[in-house]
């Protein structure tokens, strides 16, 4: 595993207060349609697309990568903080409960008829990703982790962005330049990097394999919501697909997992961020950008997290910030910057 050390000098927040984490993260924007003007021209080798502000992009376009990769990190903060006092799946299956309970009213007052309508053509849909995305990924996540450390857990999820962005090509019709595949390996670097590589972790086969699979569940999920789903809206999208793997996850539980849970502080507010933040929060808008953008441009973001992970753990619990996490912190946002500085080839 990496070593770790803590700096003599108070040098390392002012490293991460630096704009650059913020940068390559403004640039992940959801890709927009734009007059033919504006296109790339064919002396620009590489696509370089003009910056935001350029193209009167929102502020919600604009925010929606940060706060996506602060909440998605913040999740992993959570869990440690709080899960071990739950049985994990029931966990996930109240947490997924309580958040389509929330947005059931928001379906009910935003909707008119005719979005209902759509609601009835694509719910197989909705249902399919709901599972993959949020019921299917998360319980074998858990499952993996009884065997392996998130770290190594971490390792297996990085592949994730590469996947997408490969899979992308047959299933979406995506293409992407070669500075792009570039900054996929280099983001992949990083995260290995920042995880580190446990040979006797990585010998747990039945961990393994359920990391594994939630990598391919998540994958899948993210191909089949880009294909068949951005016609929804995402209040619809969400609460349906949370509805979907509440069911999922408590048809496991009933069937398989022994309920604990211990009401302890930690607890609860764990599953408050996690329900309000992250299934509402973060999957919300991973959806919007999904809607709105290039699903490998969009999986990208997943390389930083694991970097703002470890900076987060050493800024909320204390933890010991490695060299290796700041260096592979780095190796991934630059990833993250050359993925989407170079405009797709199939987008203007």
């Amino acid at each position: 595993m990496i070593s770790s050390f803590r700096s003599p000098v108070n040098t390392t927040p002012r490293m991460l207060s630096l704009p650059l984490p913020l940068y390559p993260i403004i640039f992940s924007l959801p890709d927009q349609p734009r007059d033919a003007s504006l296109s790339v021209v064919a002396s620009d080798p590489i696509g370089h697309t003009p910056p935001p502000w350029n193209l009167g992009t929102s502020p919600v376009r604009v925010l929606a990568p940060l706060l996506f990769v602060l909440l998605w990190s913040g999740a992993f903060i959570a869990v440690r903080a709080g899960v071990q006092d739950v049985s994990p799946i029931t966990f996930l299956a109240s947490r997924f409960t309580l958040a389509a309970l929330i947005l059931l009213p928001a379906c009910l007052i935003l909707h008119s008829s005719s979005n209902w309508q759509e609601v009835r053509r694509l719910w197989p849909h909705l249902t399919v990703s709901g599972i993959l995305l949020n019921g299917a990924y998360l319980s074998a996540a858990h499952w993996a982790m009884v065997d392996i450390s998130a770290a190594s857990m971490a390792l297996i999820g990085s592949l994730q962005p590469l996947l997408i962005a490969f899979l992308s090509g047959p299933v979406l019709g995506d293409r992407f330049r070669s500075l792009q595949w570039a900054g996929f390996l280099l983001g992949t670097t990083g995260v290995v990097v920042v995880a580190g590589i446990n040979v006797v972790d990585l010998g747990h086969t039945r961990g393994v394999t359920w990391g594994v699979l939630s990598c391919f569940s998540f994958v899948a999920g993210t191909l089949y919501y880009a294909r068949f789903c951005k016609s929804s809206s995402l209040v619809t999208t969400n609460g349906v697909q949370l509805t979907a793997a509440a069911v999922f996850c408590w048809i496991i539980v009933l069937g398989f997992e022994d309920i604990t849970f211990s009401p302890t502080p930690p607890a609860i507010w764990s599953f408050i961020f996690l329900t309000l933040g992250v299934s509402l929060g973060g999957m919300g808008l991973y959806l919007y950008m999904l809607k709105n953008g290039t699903a490998g441009k969009v999986a990208a973001n997943f390389y930083i997290t694991p970097g703002l992970t470890a900076a987060l753990g050493w800024l909320i619990l204390d933890e010991t910030l490695s060299q290796n996490a700041l260096i592979g912190f780095g190796l991934a946002m630059i990833g993250l910057w050359l993925v989407h500085r170079g405009a797709n080839l199939n987008h203007t």
